[in-house]
């Protein structure tokens, strides 16, 4: 016999009827079932389809692009915020109006990218305090457990072996904010990576212009791969000879030798025109913000009236009526035009393992860090190969490939720590 707050209940008792307006606190009870067995609260699959439902559904990657030159006015056009990215099939139609399915869809995936948590639960369900949503959190951390929590575990997985660093920027070293030029990372946070980087090869793999990432950064011992790993560019230092169809070595204005692959370099005019496009067509949205990330344009509407999303939406469709080669993905309140190529996180993450040397698996372990749904990509990788292991960064139970979790760039910087003070036990 099982108690939820004054009732009882016996055996497995699964509560299926998730009322939307109710307001009532026992409305609660339904988005959990007890199990006789192990006396813990879970999520039910009502609760769980909830929480599906925020998630933009594809099988496509989620290809990208890279570095702008150094940000300016002219390529940051203020006119809301940052981003990761889930891939939207685009139809291919006759010039014409949009119809009213094809609208009404753009809206829902906008409306669902990213919503603000709170909103999510009364938009939902009932308002759910802290200490039940502690309790989907802890019952989420089951399959996902704390990367924290599990270190030894995962430090058992690194015996005789080199570990290597992969990092998200926004999300994952820096909180989310309304504007892209706030998403600055700590101080402490910078030194964590910094002495991360002396040990273990490391790379910043973000959706922003390589270039940007690298301002925000400011360290020159790291790999930098913008647009979601379609601008590589190898630090100082590393001597791995880097052969793969595109890859260019170049000398900076300080005599330094760097290693560059751009696997989407013939879209550049492309999607400067298309930047430039969207700039003028945005003018008159109060909010937005059109940002040119040199391999993909991107329009944030997190600061824009919701009743202009479907505005936004036709505008930006309309307009790749025109690019058949390009496509529009779905971030964190952004859209996001890029090319149509085989390219992503995880196939990144595989181009900077053999520039880096490690073409025997056996020999590395590959630790990845994200919050973003184009993260996936890489967690996705390093499980089917299981040669890595995957971190989601999430404070919410959400749908994952990655194998463990942490909260949030607090506890991102806690495990990293933790990374350096096992290296240095291990050199003692």
């Amino acid at each position: 016999m099982q108690h939820f707050g004054n009732e009882k209940i016996s055996g497995t008792q699964h509560l299926m009827d998730c009322t939307s307006n109710s307001s009532d606190k026992k409305t609660l009870k339904r988005w959990f079932f007890i199990d006789k067995r192990h006396n813990q609260y879970d999520l039910l699959s009502c609760g769980a389809r909830i929480l599906d439902s925020m998630e933009l559904k594809s099988t496509h990657s989620s290809p990208v692009l890279a570095d702008p030159a150094p940000i300016n006015k002219t390529r940051l056009c203020m006119h809301s915020t940052l981003s990761s990215s889930k891939c939207i099939p685009i139809l291919r139609r006759k010039p014409g109006k949009l119809d009213e399915a094809l609208s009404n869809g753009w809206l829902d995936a906008m409306k669902a990218s990213s919503p603000p948590r709170k909103k999510l639960i009364k938009g939902y369900c009932v308002e759910v305090a802290l200490d039940d949503a502690e309790i989907a959190h802890c019952s989420w951390k089951v399959k996902h457990p704390s990367a924290l929590n599990s270190f030894e575990q995962i430090m058992k997985q690194a015996n005789k072996k080199m570990i290597a660093i992969f990092l998200d920027y926004d999300g994952t070293l820096s909180p989310i904010v309304d504007n892209p030029d706030d998403a600055l990372m700590s101080s402490e946070m910078r030194l964590a990576v910094k002495n991360v980087a002396e040990f273990f090869p490391t790379t910043i793999i973000s959706g922003r212009s390589r270039n940007k990432v690298h301002e925000l950064v400011g360290l020159t011992e790291l790999y930098y791969a913008g647009s979601h790993g379609m601008d590589i560019m190898g630090p100082v230092g590393v001597t791995a000879s880097i052969d793969h169809h595109g890859c260019v070595k170049l000398t900076d204005r300080q005599g330094e030798k760097l290693k560059q692959f751009q696997p989407a370099g013939e879209f550049l005019p492309m999607i400067d025109e298309v930047f430039r496009t969207l700039v003028e067509k945005m003018k008159g949205i109060k909010g937005t913000i059109v940002e040119n990330n040199k391999f993909c344009a991107s329009v944030h509407y997190r600061n824009v009236d919701e009743k202009n999303w479907r505005t936004i939406a036709q505008l930006v469709h309309n307009l790749l009526k025109a690019y058949p080669r390009l496509q529009i993905t779905h971030g964190r309140k952004v859209l996001e035009i890029r090319p149509v190529v085989d390219w992503n996180k995880g196939k990144a993450v595989e181009f900077l393992l053999d520039s880096l040397g490690f073409t025997n698996q056996a020999d590395v372990l590959p630790i990845y860090i994200g919050d973003d749904r184009t993260d996936e990509d890489a967690f996705k990788l390093l499980g089917k190969k299981k040669c890595g292991i995957g971190i989601l960064v999430s404070s919410v139970p959400k749908e994952t490939k990655a194998i463990y979790s942490l909260r949030d760039p607090s506890e991102v910087m806690e495990f990293l720590k933790s990374l350096v003070a096992w290296k240095k036990m291990e050199d003692a």
